[in-house]
């Protein structure tokens, strides 16, 4: 088995900073690409930012200058900078790991999701 958790949500101000976090574990024999997405309502689930084992971040460009991806591969976990928030941002945000699992070979996982919310 294989979890993905997110934390680090809630309500900001515009203008303000938020820092998401995700942890995976379970039975991860190597971790791979991991991300963030984010789907407001009535949208489609969009790319926000990805981050290779080892490699550059890719950002999409709603957020390039103001987000910022980083991963611990001790810890198995990846952060979400969010800084200079606005309105648009409002979302649920998803972490996305590509996992080599000890019992089930390559597999994509989701997290549950997180609500930010960017509102005066």
């Amino acid at each position: 088995q294989v979890q993905v958790v997110e934390s680090g949500g809630g309500l900001v101000q515009p203008g303000g900073s938020l820092r998401l976090s995700c942890t995976t574990s379970g039975s991860i024999s190597r971790l791979n690409a991991m991300g963030w997405y984010r789907q407001a309502p009535g949208n489609q689930r969009d790319l926000v930012a990805t981050m290779p084992t080892g490699g550059s971040a890719n950002y999409a460009d709603s957020v390039k200058g103001r987000f910022t991806i980083s991963r611990d591969n001790a810890k198995n976990t990846v952060y979400l900078q969010m800084n200079s928030l606005k309105p648009e941002d409002t979302a649920v945000y998803y972490c996305n790991a590509d996992i080599n699992t000890y019992y089930r070979g390559r597999r994509n996982y989701w997290g549950q999701g997180t609500q930010v919310t960017v509102s005066s």
